[in-house]
């Protein structure tokens, strides 16, 4: 069964301490602000995470999270893109057949062949933890898992709340293109699409406000939100959707003209591009949403309130966020004889 206690850390040498003692303690700090220790029935009464269980590999392989901490803390301080792409990249995974690291199969076909997953990353660092692992603890440790703890591993080292989450997802066999434009969120959604997307995930309208705090890190192509304008018969751009505050539609209009490369890509934050804060709501507030998708949370009345509620309030989004992000990596999770543990995070055992 899930043990109910998830607590927010405040580095890893008290992570490990509360791992080993899960009664130490009923709060500790992080970031600078003392957060309680959440007691998550409503994870552990939910099916799909049955056999999910936290500190899942302290007999099998006690050294797993620190040695995905470590993969993730070297590889984003040779690039600072990195944790924006391992949080897209779960994202990416979850939503498409569940946290079964479906989308790091290759072939054609696979969920990484449809164009929709072209621009993600982060795929070699979650190999190069998977190596290690092998080494110390073959055959243990799922490439699920090592998705789900590098996503969490790169919101903390960016500046963002530091969670447990429950492990033991296994891999999924089987990974198919035509699942993933009808799973993931456009950056073109309405709110009512968005709201339908989430939903049948089992995730709520708050859920959704939150887990879009994701965009205060990370960077996307320009046709992700080419769409907010229109391009004249001479080439030139206008801006279309005059929800976009103008200054910030002219930076993007320069940094993204027509004839941009398809390798260029913008900063989702224009602010603190590389922190995991609430500038995002800030930036929605300022009308700086960079897509349509962000946008609408501001203007839909079901949402204006959590957006202005996390702007003025970083703490509340962090405990927000702990509780989402622990749901969403929760979703249609394979456990035991549902999948397997693969050797190699790219194919199957065959």
């Amino acid at each position: 069964m899930v043990k109910t206690e998830a607590a927010f850390r405040l580095s890893t040498t008290e992570r490990l301490l509360m791992s080993s003692n899960p009664g130490i303690g009923s709060f500790c700090k992080a970031n600078g602000y003392v957060l309680f220790v959440f007691v998550l029935f409503r994870l552990a009464a939910s099916p799909c995470c049955a056999s999910l269980s936290f500190n899942f590999y302290a007999a099998s392989c006690p050294s797993a999270e620190f040695m995905v901490a470590n993969t993730v803390r070297s590889a984003s301080s040779f690039d600072r893109t990195i944790p924006g792409k391992l949080l897209r990249l779960l994202f990416h995974d979850c939503f498409v057949e569940g946290c079964d690291a479906s989308v790091l199969l290759q072939g054609n076909g696979t969920e990484r062949s449809d164009p929709a997953n072209a621009s993600l990353g982060g795929f070699e660092v979650i190999d190069s933890a998977k190596r290690v692992l092998e080494i110390f603890c073959p055959g243990t440790v799922s490439c699920a898992d090592i998705i789900a703890l590098a996503a969490r591993d790169s919101v903390e080292i960016a500046g963002g709340p530091a969670i447990q989450i429950p492990t033991g997802r296994r891999d999924g066999r089987a990974s198919a293109a035509e699942n993933v434009r009808a799973n993931i969120v456009d950056t073109t959604f309405t709110m009512n699409e968005m709201i339908k997307a989430f939903s049948s995930k089992g995730l709520s309208m708050d859920d959704l406000v939150t887990l879009s705090g994701a965009h205060t890190i990370g960077s996307a192509h320009c046709n992700a939100f080419n769409d907010r304008f229109r391009e004249d018969p001479k080439g030139k751009l206008t801006l279309i959707d005059t929800s976009l505050d103008s200054s910030y539609a002219n930076e993007l209009m320069r940094k993204c003209p027509a004839n941009a490369s398809s390798s260029v890509t913008v900063n989702n934050d224009p602010e603190t591009s590389f922190v995991f804060d609430n500038q995002y709501y800030r930036n929605l507030l300022a009308h700086k949403g960079l897509f349509q998708s962000d946008s609408v949370l501001l203007h839909d009345e079901r949402t204006r309130k959590q957006v202005e509620n996390f702007a003025n309030d970083q703490e509340s989004f962090f405990s927000n966020w702990g509780l989402s992000f622990l749901k969403v990596t929760s979703i249609g999770v394979k456990t035991e004889d549902e999948g397997e543990i693969r050797q190699t995070c790219s194919m199957t055992n065959g």
